[in-house]
Formats: structure tokens, C-alpha cells, sequence
């Protein structure tokens, strides 16, 4: 039978059984599949990562997020090289700004993570972030059970590095690690509501040349801040360290090693999985109930004259909103009653 002839849940299964078996090619194939916006791949991407699944659970996820320049990829690359001299296999997923023309990644990460992609127990994936905020695309957490299933036992998930509020990656992964970048004026101005309360450790990155001083200072100042902005007993160390010198990055992996078997040990982790799995529950629903919405032939037909009334300042968004609900109720694709 010619392939494209063939069922997909059948060919959907077949491919989980392939990145089951640690083929890297069926790897980039899955996520592909999964990250697909096509209608006609979705039964087979739900079905895909049903085989999957329960994805490992001796798995360290690890996110890694900072403003642009920081140096994310440099530190990723030799972060990753010291966890497979450890007897580790890693995935990082890199998701990057999105082309307006195409919808691809921009920055292409692998490209600079060259000593890193070469190695054979480790797996770089760009995805682009798409119209997702939070800096993570809408299919990473299904990419990170792919890898996990694939036999990589550190997933790194790299975002995009837009500012502050890429807070998204922390209902993804077991630790979220930050990275600053000294000499920008005001040391602490990354201190901060939001970004900062989901980092369970630092990183001061660039400690060499010119700007060592600059990142120990740097690495002391966040130090005593976060004292005060964290409740009593939630200690978050801060490093300073040189990704490109590859100096103190040893010392910061010993940290994440050991507090993810703490979390481990005493159930935490456990219980923040389950969260994130609830999370994702409802994430799952928002945005696929405003698919559904979109695609309402009511809704749609209503859409062009609710959207220029708005425009023309005779109707308020909210009240708009009300009127595109109700004819989704009364007429939407589920065939609930008004």
C-alpha cells in the first residue's frame, strides 16, 4: 500500500515505536507532526504521543531562560558536553523567534551549538515560537515527552529570550535556571515581579576579561536582593560563571543534579508534574476552544462587522466579545443550546 494511502493513527504508531528505539530520525520527524498546525495531522499527533506516553520518569527536565546576548547557546553547549562526560543523554529544545514570512525559526540555535550537535548522545531541536507568548511554542511540552521517550534523560528547554515575562517555561520543566548578563547599567534591574519568581537558580554569565569584576559584583547584588524577595527558607543561589571560558559551569551542574534528586526524594517533583499536567489541561482548552471559535461559520460571518464597529469606536471590544460568544453558543460547531 502506498504510504500516503495508509491510516495515519497506524503510521502515527509505527513512528512512536521508532523514537521509542532512539531513532533521531523519526525524533525530528515526530516533533514535526506534533508542532504541525494542519487539521488533517492532529488525530495522528494525538495518537502519536498517546504511544508514547507515560514519558520517562527518571527524566531531568532543565529551563534556561535570559534576556537576548546573554549567551544562552554558549552555556547550553558546554553545560551539555560536561552532562554527557556524566553518563547523561541530552535534548535541548530551542525555540526561537518566529519568521513573519514563513512561521520558521529565525535564529537557528543548532547552528550554534556545533559541538554540542555532533555529539551522538545528544539531540538540538529549533522550533519556532509561533504567535505563543511566554517563550515557549505551543508544542514543546509534547516535544520534551518525545525526547524523553527517545532516551534522552536531560531535556534542556532554551526560550526565546524576549524579556521578562517569559514565565510560560516554568510550567514545562523541573528547574528553570536564569542568566544575566553583567555591565548593563543597573545590576538589579532584572529584579522583578514575574521572571525572577520562577527562577530556582541563577546564572551570571560573561565572568571573564573585562567584565569579571563586573559579574562577581553582579552575582553579589542579586544575591541580596533575592534574600529579600523570596519567602524565608527558599534559597536561590546565584552563580557567576564564563560559558565561553567554560569556568564555574561544573559547579552549577552539580547544583541542578543535586536539587532535582532532593526533589525527587521527598515527592516534590512529583507533585509539580501533576500541577503542570493540570496546567496544561487548561491551556490545552483555552486555546482550542478559540480555535473552535474561529472556525465557526456563524462566528466568522459575524466577525467582519463586530471588528469594524470596534474599530470605529461604536462598539466596545468586551461587548463585541459578548456577541461573538452568543452566536458561538447558539450556533457553534459543539451544538450546544443558547
Amino acid at each position: 500500500m502506498d504510504e500516503r494511502e495508509a491510516d495515519p493513527i497506524a503510521l502515527a504508531e509505527n513512528l512512536a515505536a521508532r523514537v521509542k528505539a532512539g531513532d533521531r530520525a523519526a525524533l525530528a520527524q515526530a516533533i514535526t507532526l506534533v508542532e504541525s498546525t494542519r487539521v488533517d495531522h492532529r488525530a495522528a499527533a494525538d495518537a502519536l504521543v498517546a504511544a508514547i506516553l507515560p514519558a520517562r520518569s527518571d527524566s531531568l527536565r532543565l529551563g534556561v531562560t535570559g534576556a537576548p546576548g546573554v549567551g544562552k547557546s554558549t552555556f547550553i553547549e558546554a553545560y551539555g558536553l560536561m552532562c554527557l562526560a556524566g553518563g547523561r543523554r541530552v535534548a535541548v529544545l530551542a525555540v526561537d523567534p518566529s519568521s513573519t514570512a514563513t512561521g520558521g525559526s529565525i535564529l537557528g540555535d543548532k547552528t550554534r551549538m556545533g559541538d554540542l550537535a555532533r555529539e551522538a548522545d545528544a539531540f538540538i531541536r529549533p522550533s519556532p515560537a509561533g504567535p505563543i507568548l511566554g517563550g515557549v511554542a505551543r508544542r514543546t511540552r509534547e516535544a520534551v515527552w518525545l525526547c524523553e521517550a527517545a532516551g534522552f534523560d536531560l531535556v534542556i528547554v532554551e526560550t526565546v529570550g524576549v524579556g521578562q515575562s517569559e514565565t510560560a517555561v516554568a510550567d514545562l520543566v523541573d528547574l528553570c535556571l536564569l542568566m544575566i548578563a553583567p555591565g548593563g547599567g543597573d545590576e538589579l534591574q532584572g529584579i522583578k515581579k514575574g521572571i525572577v519568581e520562577i527562577a530556582n537558580l541563577l546564572v551570571v554569565n560573561k565572568a571573564d576579561g573585562d567584565l569579571a569584576a563586573a559579574a562577581q559584583r553582579a552575582a553579589s547584588e542579586y544575591g541580596h536582593a533575592l534574600r529579600l524577595l523570596r519567602p524565608a527558607g527558599e534559597a536561590v543561589p546565584v552563580f557567576a560563571v564564563s560559558a565561553l571560558e567554560k569556568r564555574g559551569i561544573e559547579t552549577v551542574r552539580q547544583y541542578v543534579e543535586a536539587r532535582a534528586h532532593a526533589l525527587a526524594q521527598d515527592g516534590s517533583l512529583a507533585r509539580r508534574r501533576a500541577a503542570q499536567a493540570r496546567a496544561a489541561l487548561w491551556s490545552e482548552l483555552g486555546e482550542s476552544l478559540l480555535e473552535a471559535l474561529k472556525q465557526d461559520p456563524g462566528v466568522a460571518q459575524l466577525l467582519p462587522e463586530l471588528e469594524s464597529q470596534v474599530a470605529n469606536a461604536r462598539l466596545t471590544p468586551s461587548a463585541a466579545a459578548r456577541r461573538a460568544l452568543a452566536a458561538f453558543r447558539n450556533g457553534g460547531p459543539l451544538g450546544r443550546p443558547a
